[in-house]
């Protein structure tokens, strides 16, 4: 009983409702706080605009009007309407790709394939859907697949955490290093003037680290709980509530599922490829999700009609976090007309200057990941704190690059454990999993996640991470 009430209270607290809050807060800071500005000068080498140390004055503010107020929330859309429409594109035609079957199909077969050998699906399925979060940003794309994955792996001998994990664990770690995520990764370079996916070396490696500890800390776990289901938190709810896959009743393949599987691993590789070699962005990328979404219907048997209605259901399920997108730069646009976001930049390079640079972009990762419990979505965070961290680096002489990499691992692990990200708590009701329980089981992890991402900040500091 205090488990559902738990849940009910967790569910009542909507993300819109953080955020339109959060918004109001930046309405009345633009009658609270004074005006200020710093002066700005182009790089040279770059040609970002990069804020220029100890130049701040303090200047007449603007307070917003209760008529810009409202106003703010359409202009936030129109602003952040190029990330509205990629989200929508790419939501649409995921959900063209997932109504083939061919999907649902190839995880059925793998754990046929596999046999006695199921702890192998454990690193191929994080190594895959990792690397597919980070360039592709799936997150909550993957909810489609947690039932199959649930029975799969209580069918392999495993419980709900590991399905849960194998998913929103991979997609956690994938978004903490998005290496070439144009959802987080793209957008915050975009706002910071950074070359697109630039620095991607140390993000890739970052990666490599967070497989290794995943994949060791989810393997001793599951074969802990494969020797002995009983020992599983999640022993008696799973028994309850799970439908494993019969292995003896997975068809095969057919051969146009498989050519859809082809297409749709292969449109991540040619993304990737071309994302680091042409510098590919949003709109090359939808184009690029339009043709495996068109490609895979077409070979997976769907009709017109059938790759229409999949595409409105997929970008209706994009919607939601479309319109937080467009709240979040509703918040900053206000704070940047009002001329109290430098006052915010210069308080904080005020606090944090006189500590230890490592210190500092160690601080930066904390801030990131307290802040993503307000806003989850990785778009809409670096929406509203990237205006704010890259000038604040260019005062604590530290890159912007660093700042970024602090962003994208703030948000990343914590959407697997908020109680304010929908797609979190979608994945636990799915599994019946408690968030009591949930917690517990992944804060030994988590930990680990935070520490190789201080120590991942360090280098960051100590090799200049650039280009600037």
């Amino acid at each position: 009983m205090n488990e559902k009430k738990e849940k009910k209270q967790i569910k009542a607290i909507d993300p819109i409702i953080i955020i339109i809050g959060i918004v109001i807060a930046a309405a009345l800071c633009t009658w609270i706080l004074p005006g200020g500005s710093f002066e700005r000068a182009v790089d040279p080498t770059s040609g970002a605009e990069l804020v220029v140390p100890g130049t701040y004055q303090a200047t007449e503010k603007n307070p917003i009007s209760f008529m810009g107020f409202l106003m703010s929330f359409t202009l936030g859309m129109q602003k952040a309407g190029s990330i509205i429409f990629f989200l929508l594109i790419v939501g649409g035609m995921m959900e063209i790709i997932k109504a083939t079957g061919a999907l649902h199909a190839g995880i059925g077969n793998l754990v046929k394939v596999l046999g006695n050998k199921q702890l192998l699906m454990i690193p191929i399925c994080i190594i895959a859907f990792s690397i597919i979060s980070s360039t592709a940003a799936c997150c909550e794309e993957y909810l489609a697949f947690l039932p199959l994955m649930y029975a799969a792996c209580v069918a392999c001998g495993f419980d709900s955490f590991v399905a849960v994990m194998l998913l929103m664990g991979s997609s956690a770690i994938g978004f903490a290093a998005g290496p070439a995520n144009a959802f987080t990764t793209g957008i915050a370079h975009e706002i910071a003037g950074l070359p697109t996916f630039s620095g991607m070396g140390l993000r890739i490696a970052l990666l490599v680290v967070l497989n290794i500890v995943t994949i060791a800390f989810l393997l001793r776990y599951a074969a802990k709980i494969k020797k002995d289901p009983t020992l599983s938190p999640m022993y008696e709810i799973d028994k309850a509530n799970a439908q494993p896959i019969d292995a003896s009743e997975v068809k095969p393949l057919t051969l146009r599922q498989a050519l859809v599987l082809a297409v749709f691993l292969g449109g991540f590789v040619v993304i990737a490829v071309l994302v680091i070699t042409k510098g590919y962005y949003m709109d090359e990328i939808s184009a690029l999700f339009i043709i495996m979404g068109i490609l895979s219907g077409a070979i997976g048997g769907l009709g017109i009609n059938d790759m229409a209605k999949a595409l409105v259901t997929g970008a209706k399920d994009m919607m939601y976090a479309g319109f937080m997108v467009g709240l979040c730069r509703a918040a900053t646009n206000i704070m940047s007309d009002a001329n109290v976001f430098d006052t915010l930049i210069n308080a904080a390079g005020n606090l944090l200057q006189g500590m230890n640079t490592n210190i500092a972009a160690c601080g930066m990762y904390i801030f990131q990941t307290a802040f993503d419990f307000l806003v989850p979505s990785g778009s809409g965070q670096a929406s509203i704190t990237m205006p704010f961290m890259a000038p604040l680096a260019d005062l604590l002489d530290m890159t912007r690059q660093t700042a970024t990499l602090a962003f994208h691992m703030g948000d990343g692990y914590t959407n697997v454990i908020s109680p304010t990200s929908g797609t979190c708590m979608a994945a636990l009701a799915v599994c019946n999993i408690p968030w009591s329980k949930w917690i517990k089981f992944i804060a030994p992890l988590w930990a680990i996640w935070a520490v190789v991402s201080c120590v991942f900040m360090v280098i960051a500091v100590q090799i200049n991470y650039g280009p600037f």
